[in-house]
């Protein structure tokens, strides 16, 4: 499976029912959850890193003069 990270953070920076709450919420929960995993010393799983990447991305793309 092939993810799109400039597609879909684009749609999710455009989408306006998610509020700039919601995306500093998100890349918190997933933050803390990787470093849960990581002091567990677990392995990472992809999808959580691309996740956050996408998350991060569109949060820029929303807000380019602050984040």
């Amino acid at each position: 499976m092939k993810i799109d990270v400039a597609q879909m953070s684009s749609r999710l920076a455009s989408d306006n029912t998610i509020s700039d709450y919601d995306f500093w919420r998100a890349l918190k929960t997933i933050n803390n959850e990787l470093y849960r995993i990581e002091r567990l010393h677990l392995p990472i799983p992809m999808k959580m890193i691309y996740a956050r990447e996408i998350l991060k991305t569109a949060r820029r793309k929303r807000r380019p003069g602050r984040a």
